[in-house]
């Protein structure tokens, strides 16, 4: 039995509660527990959690799939927005009471946790929490893919894969927002008129429709400048087979389950670069440019040039159902889980 909504929690100095993962078999094994709340280390600070959004990794890691294999026992929950309740020794460019936002790989799904005071987007004041949520994870990947590693410039054609989930939706807006030509692919028709809706100029429903026919028809036999990938599968090879002279194939994920391998010769033949995407890398071994680049998508927000979308803000106690709605593939943008 589910525990009830935690929706107005008051602030409590003595317990805190969070879903425990003590045993990575999946789902099933998180329990709701009561915990101690923790006091901040130097670099870190103490967040009453409003809103965390359910990511792929969320899935994989407590599968004991994900790379990143955290000690046992742990809390799910990879990013979040909250309030600043305590800071620790160090840190002095976040305060108490501060709006932040932050993606940490662990520690959403509760009600408090200790993130690294390195990592906390400060927000602008009236950024709303569930959007906040839903803001690092999916806009940072597509940015850092499509501006820094794919250098897209304006009146390029991008192909977006699996373009109705979290990343697929930011990358849709982020391609716009730079003036280029955007083709949503995604797997059913819903999806598709999603995609329109938020900017795609085309959309191929791989349903109903062969991908590569489609892409030349809707490229004029060009094909794409660059493929934005964060599905994997049986459909890279069909959307390598159609990119442009010297395309850029982006491999943002594998969220399919299966990893495509790629004959090299049709790089050589398309004079096209296969080009690996690792924003968290990025943001660890070059912080000043992802701050930066984290300014500057608050600042796209603020101008209405993006916004998350989504798909629905769920109490926190129903986590469990939000994992189940995500592995049936049926979201489209995000899912936001909600104190």
């Amino acid at each position: 039995m589910l525990p009830p909504p935690m929706m107005a929690a008051p602030y409590l100095e003595t317990d805190m509660h969070a879903w425990l993962c003590e045993n990575p078999t999946g789902i099933d094994a998180l329990t709701w527990k009561e915990l101690p709340t923790p006091q901040p280390k130097a670099g870190e600070v103490l967040l009453e959690i409003k809103a965390a959004s359910l990511n792929f990794p969320d899935i994989l890691i407590v599968q004991n799939k994900y790379q990143m294999k955290p000690p046992l026992p742990f809390v799910p929950g990879s990013e979040y927005a909250g309030i600043v309740q305590a800071v620790g020794e160090g840190v002095t460019h976040l305060k108490v009471g501060q709006a932040v936002a932050c993606l940490s790989g662990t520690g959403g799904f509760g009600t408090h946790t200790l993130a690294p005071a390195a990592l906390c987007m400060p927000l602008p004041q009236g950024f709303p929490m569930v959007d906040a949520a839903a803001f690092i994870m999916i806009y940072a990947t597509s940015y850092h893919a499509l501006v820094d590693r794919a250098q897209l410039t304006a009146g390029e054609t991008v192909l977006v894969l699996g373009a109705a989930g979290g990343v697929g939706t930011a990358a849709i807006q982020i391609a716009k927002a730079m003036g280029a030509k955007v083709i949503a692919a995604a797997s059913t028709q819903e999806k598709c008129d999603l995609c329109k809706k938020i900017g795609a100029d085309a959309t191929i429903n791989y349903a109903t429709e062969n991908l590569r026919e489609a892409i030349k028809a809707l490229t004029d036999g060009k094909g794409p400048d660059v493929i934005y990938d964060p599905v994997g599968g049986d459909f890279a090879e069909p959307a390598f087979r159609s990119i442009a002279w010297r395309g850029r194939y982006l491999v943002v994920g594998f969220a399919s389950g299966p990893i495509p391998a790629l004959p090299f010769n049709l790089a050589l033949l398309k004079g096209a670069s296969i080009v690996g995407v690792f924003w968290g890398d990025f943001a660890k071994r070059e912080p000043k440019a992802n701050a930066a680049m984290m300014m500057e998508l608050a600042k796209w927000y603020g101008q209405g040039k993006i916004k998350p979308v989504i798909n629905r803000a769920m109490p926190m106690a129903e986590l469990k159902i939000a994992y189940e709605h995500m592995g049936s593939r049926g979201v489209m943008g995000k899912l936001v889980m909600v104190n």
